[in-house]
């Protein structure tokens, strides 16, 4: 498991989220919008398990693979981000 140096800023997470469902829907990040559901957009049970593995990639963070079924949205998932994240920043001292 990786650890990050210092949990990255909401708008960090929420631009790198919005790029990788922008790169599984084949679309512009711009044409992502925050609080629109990822399934209303498009994306499928396959793309939700990626993106799993990508957060566990870049954050060093177990998700489940219920992730974007349980916040359905770009901004759901950064606020769960950020609060594992700091959750695990906090157990760590």
């Amino acid at each position: 498991m990786t650890k990050l140096e210092r949990i990255p800023e909401s708008a960090a997470i929420t631009a790198w989220l919005t790029g990788r469902v922008a790169y599984y829907l084949e679309r512009e990040p711009d044409q992502i919008a925050p609080d629109a559901p990822l399934v209303g957009l498009g994306l499928d049970s396959v793309y939700a398990l990626t993106l799993c593995g990508d957060i566990e990639d870049e954050y060093g963070l177990p998700v489940e693979t219920t992730l974007a079924w349980d916040y359905p949205t770009v901004s759901a998932i950064t606020e769960f981000l950020r609060s594992e994240l700091s959750a695990g920043e906090t157990a760590g001292r």
